[in-house]
């Protein structure tokens, strides 16, 4: 990492969020001859990383996982750990030279009143940009559903945000709330770590599929059936998920409807086993139904019983949290999803661009790179004039 010039209020490219998105745009955009700075709210590049669970790994294979220009080192293994990521992200800073301001954090952008490009607020002082990449993260804000009596519940409730290991959960009854990767990858790490009783609150079953078949990654199936039509890709996936994952039915995991790729392609990845499968099959993991409200010291199921157990962790999800920052430039949908992202930019606000606020079935870090090098070649069409920030009406990309 280059050391910054704090002076310097002026950039062609502000990239706000320095994780993997943001560096990997930042990367690009420097190949480029764009000269991005990044923005990043923490003490260091990795930020939202740092805070993982201890426990986590990529679900994504080392191999289909590195940044433009350079790869995951081989010493991380197949399957690289939740610090193997920082240090690779570190990694990368410094080998692509990157400048990186941190302990900026960017509250909101706004047009610039000169028609000059952006302007960013920040408590550290404002700065100003030609074009800006927001690269804030897809797990932003911690999503905890508003249940009835939460309030009064005796236990505790604990975002999986909060969460380290299950070490603090030892000789625990826990529910875990959600079933996605988190949260059954929470369960197992519980159970392995000696909760005395652990459960798994699902509302619809969500489809399981191993990290790899026959030596294969899943996440490389994905890529390859990423032009198939849906129902074909679904009429293809169901009798390979049947043979390579067991009917868990009588361990209470219900089958799984909807088609693989169909619920996929919508927002709602499979679970990529470490360990949820045989943790079922065990007993070692216990499938509910969903919290419907909390009563005092049970907890109110949707199939009308009860439990009562002495920690829930909630891993219900994340929101992008964009809504300070860029709602009021119509680039997102009533959701707070953003409208358009990579490439592409919204007409009322062009030259900035949206990059990491979607969780597809080919793999985050993968996607990264390729949204990485479309922005870069999207924002370099404009020239040396684009380069300094000094289009007055730029084109839409």
């Amino acid at each position: 990492m280059r050391l910054v010039d704090r002076v310097r209020r002026r950039f062609p490219v502000a990239v706000i969020g320095g994780g993997p998105a943001g560096l990997a745009a930042a990367a690009a955009l420097s190949a480029a001859g764009l000269a991005p700075v990044v923005l990043e709210r923490g003490e260091g590049v990795g930020t939202s990383w740092r805070a993982h669970y201890d426990r986590l790994h990529l679900h994504t294979a080392r191999w289909l996982s590195g940044l433009p220009g350079l790869p995951f080192p081989r010493r991380v293994g197949r399957w690289p750990a939740r610090d193997d990521v920082v240090r690779y992200l570190e990694e990368y800073a410094a080998h692509h030279d990157l400048e990186v301001r941190s302990g900026v954090e960017v509250r909101r952008v706004d047009p610039d009143p000169g028609g000059r490009g952006w302007v960013l607020r920040s408590p550290q002082g404002d700065l100003e940009a030609g074009a800006v990449v927001v690269a804030t993260g897809y797990n932003a804000v911690p999503r905890i559903p508003d249940w009835p009596g939460q309030g009064g519940f005796t236990g505790s409730v604990t975002h999986s945000r909060d969460y380290r290991s299950g070490a603090a959960y030892a000789d625990r009854d826990v529910l875990v709330v959600g079933a996605g990767n988190s949260g059954a990858e929470i369960a197992v790490d519980l159970a392995e770590s000696g909760a005395r009783r652990v459960r798994l609150a699902v509302r619809r079953p969500p489809y399981l599929m191993p990290r790899s078949m026959l030596g294969v990654p899943t996440q490389l199936i994905s890529v390859a059936m990423r032009y198939v039509p849906t129902p074909a890709a679904d009429a293809i996936a169901e009798p390979v998920r049947r043979l390579a994952v067991p009917d868990l039915s009588a361990s209470g995991w219900p089958r799984p409807v909807g088609g693989l790729f169909t619920r996929g392609r919508a927002g709602a990845i499979p679970i990529l086993d470490v360990g949820l499968v045989a943790a079922l099959r065990a007993g070692d993991v216990e499938p509910v139904a969903a919290v419907a409200g909390f009563d005092g010291r049970e907890v109110a199921l949707a199939d009308s019983s009860r439990i009562t157990p002495d920690a829930v962790v909630v891993a219900t999800g994340y929101g992008r949290g964009l809504e300070p920052l860029v709602g009021h430039l119509g680039v997102l949908d009533g959701r707070g999803e953003p409208l358009v992202h990579g490439a592409r930019t919204a007409p009322a606000a062009p030259r900035l661009h949206l990059i990491g606020f979607s969780n597809p079935m080919s793999g985050m870090f993968r996607e990264f790179g390729i949204d990485a090098g479309r922005i870069a070649r999207a924002l370099s069409r404009g020239g040396a004039a684009a380069a300094r920030g000094r289009l007055t009406t730029p084109a839409t990309c």
